[in-house]
């Protein structure tokens, strides 16, 4: 009797998700990254993430462990568009073996000066991009899965299709002279195009740039002439710059919006959707009339 329920018992677990051993290793730069290839990979895949939740792509310092983890990983998916500028090193200390794919590859970029704009997956349809580059990556590098990676990413992919239906449902309620917001930098301007609402930020497309009072003096007199509604938070951003932008132009701070990064499971945007969700629900409570 005991040979037998530790036969049934190990037939169980060959039946069952797939084993830490079976699995791909592999890497995402970044959070918001790192959710996208959850959802395609399922149990077919371990991720780790280089920048975690609530952490600034932008300013991040890798570290040796992070080194490691490239160097052991099958893939690296990097979003690309000058996004992650500590990357060539990090390949490079690595090793330079995991094979690296940029998940922005087919989408557009917008301009900001002379610069792409990294924020491609504020745009909903461009986070079909991700998702599809994700998947045939993962497909060519498991083959005998590729079957798996096709139906996840499908899955995947109509929860995107009726995400996108929402935020444009929710954005058609909001008249159009209200469609106008400060944030705390340059990280919406793919969902400004793909939903037509007016981001103004006060600091460039990267964190590391401070506003200068002359820049701060222009988006008060900016704020008061357009009369704009809502200035924002982002969770990887320092709340004073808004807090005094507030303070003296009266626009009301309608609270954090999710940019760069996801939260921890027990916060208010732990996946991608969570987030576009959480950001158009901060959007219409605070510029619907």
């Amino acid at each position: 009797m005991v040979r037998f329920w530790l036969v049934a018992l190990a037939m169980f677990a060959a039946a069952g998700p797939a084993r830490a051993a079976d699995r791909l290793n592999v890497v995402a730069s970044f959070s918001i990254l790192g959710d996208f290839v959850r959802n395609v990979g399922g149990d077919r895949v371990d991720v780790a993430a280089l920048v975690g939740p609530n952490s600034d792509a932008h300013v991040y310092v890798p570290t040796p462990s992070d080194a490691k983890r490239m160097a052991d990983a099958k893939l690296v998916f990097v979003n690309g568009l000058g996004f992650e500028g500590w990357l060539a090193r990090l390949v490079k200390s690595a090793g330079g073996k995991a094979s690296v794919v940029t998940t922005t590859s087919g989408i557009a970029p917008l301009k900001l000066g002379s610069a792409a704009d990294p924020h491609a997956w504020q745009s909903v349809a461009n986070a079909k991009v991700y998702v599809v580059n994700i998947r045939d990556a993962l497909a060519a590098a498991d083959s005998a899965h590729a079957e798996t990676y096709k139906s996840n990413a499908s899955a995947y992919l109509a929860k995107l299709d009726e995400l996108d239906r929402e935020v444009r449902e929710a954005i058609a309620k909001i008249p159009e002279s209200r469609r106008k917001v400060i944030s705390t930098h340059n990280a919406f301007g793919y969902f400004a195009a793909a939903y037509g609402v007016e981001f103004i930020a006060p600091l460039g497309v990267s964190t590391e740039s401070e506003a200068s009072a002359r820049d701060i003096a222009k988006i008060i007199t900016q704020i008061r002439a357009a009369k704009i509604p809502a200035v924002f938070l982002e969770n990887i951003s320092d709340p004073r710059l808004i807090g005094r932008i507030s303070a003296e132009t009266g626009a009301k701070v309608g609270g954090t919006l999710y940019s760069d990064s996801l939260t921890g499971e027990k916060g208010d945007s732990p996946t991608y959707i969570d987030m576009v969700r959480h950001n158009i629900k901060a959007l219409t409570s605070a510029l619907s009339p």
